[in-house]
């Protein structure tokens, strides 16, 4: 039996390695992994409350439309009802985007180094993917700008940038989109957005108001803690919405992430812990980093990107070995760099105490 011709080339995702995995392969009793950028410090105890809670409904579909949950999230954003849509994590909500508006030879625009699923979900579709090079680890919008057709589709932003943690600021996304044909769907996608402390990322709910043609996209993944139940969400024109609403799939998220997610939405002081933590955690790596001589993007989300100027795969096979999970930069386009999540203080002690032990061993490259 033969695969459609435009996926064969396709490579299957490839997440961070699994703590169970690499205990189990090298014999560790201890495995600290900051690979997925996942939240160290858990997630809302109010969540953990509304998953027991609906252990009782288990035998039951999920609320289909999200209803409560999407009054929650119109109410705090002041948007109308039909202007949200929930998916299993953002992930779904990118697949969905793709196939409510991607014909075969469309073609859609995204920087060359950026999260990947939105080049895969494209040519699943047969899409053409145009790839525009970064500039110092950021989007370069007059590039992308420079780009667009009148057989572009969608522009794909993540912002901050998965994987190289850079940011754009209000006024370069609200340029852009003055400048883009109304007629191009501009994603921005903000799934690392509840970290920011910049004090210049973009306000996408004002952004929403004054542009017909764009979709936000946050997750509950990240800051919120609620990885494995995947859901997330998409903001937008309540057209495009409901484009994207005749692609979704039935009960596509869980009754427990829903209740979970209804939870933990309405925790802020987690919410604010964590983004404290967060920051604090990026001070004392980027001092780290600037002890040992290592250079970083600046970094925007609960992850960074350091240069440790030797070969990526070596520096990444060390850490492993010593119980250090990070995503390698050989993995991902930057054949020197890792791609370190922020863990908790104790956590990102032990990682810059290896990593000094692994960069030791291992020559720098020229």
């Amino acid at each position: 039996m033969q695969p459609k011709k435009n996926i064969v080339h396709l490579p299957v995702y490839q997440p961070g390695k699994p703590i169970e995995e690499v205990k189990r392969e090298l014999g560790l009793k201890e495995v600290i992994k900051l690979a997925s950028n996942e939240n160290p410090f858990g997630f809302s105890e109010k969540a953990k409350e509304a998953i027991v809670a609906e252990l009782a409904n288990t035998s039951l579909y999920p609320d289909g439309g999200s209803v409560a949950l999407t009054a929650l999230i119109a109410k705090e954003f002041g948007l109308e009802t039909n202007q949200i849509i929930f998916g299993a994590g953002s992930d779904e909500l990118i697949l969905m985007i793709a196939r409510a508006f991607l014909e075969p030879g469309d073609e859609n625009i995204m920087a060359s180094h950026t999260f990947p699923q939105y080049k895969h979900n494209a040519e699943i579709e047969g899409a053409v993917s145009i790839e525009v090079p970064l500039k110092a680890g950021t989007h370069d919008l007059d590039a992308m700008l420079s780009k667009v057709t009148n057989k572009t589709k969608i522009v794909w932003i993540c912002n901050p940038n998965n994987p190289t943690g850079t940011m754009l600021t209000h006024e370069e996304i609200k340029s852009f989109l003055q400048r883009i044909s109304p007629q191009v769907l501009v994603v921005l996608d903000e799934a690392y957005a509840e970290y920011n402390v910049s004090g210049h990322y973009p306000d996408g709910l004002q952004l929403l108001k004054e542009h017909t043609n764009i979709v936000l996209l946050r997750t509950f993944s990240k800051i919120y803690g609620l990885a494995s139940l995947r859901i997330g969400y998409g903001m937008g024109p309540a057209d495009v919405i409901r484009s994207i609403n005749q692609v979704r799939e039935p009960f596509n998220t869980s009754r427990f992430a829903q209740a979970a997610a209804y939870a933990a939405f309405q925790d802020q002081a987690f919410i604010d812990d964590c983004r404290d933590a967060n920051a604090q955690g990026l001070a004392f790596l980027t001092a780290q980093f600037d002890r040992l001589g290592f250079t970083y993007y600046p970094a925007h989300g609960n992850f960074i990107m350091v240069d440790v100027k030797r070969p990526a795969g070596l520096v990444f096979d060390g850490l492993l070995r010593k119980g250090i999970i990070v995503r390698g930069g050989h993995q991902l386009g930057f054949p020197t760099s890792l791609r370190v999540t922020v863990g908790s203080q104790q956590q990102n002690e032990r990682f810059i105490q290896v990593l000094e032990q692994v960069t030791a061993e291992v020559t720098v490259q020229a």
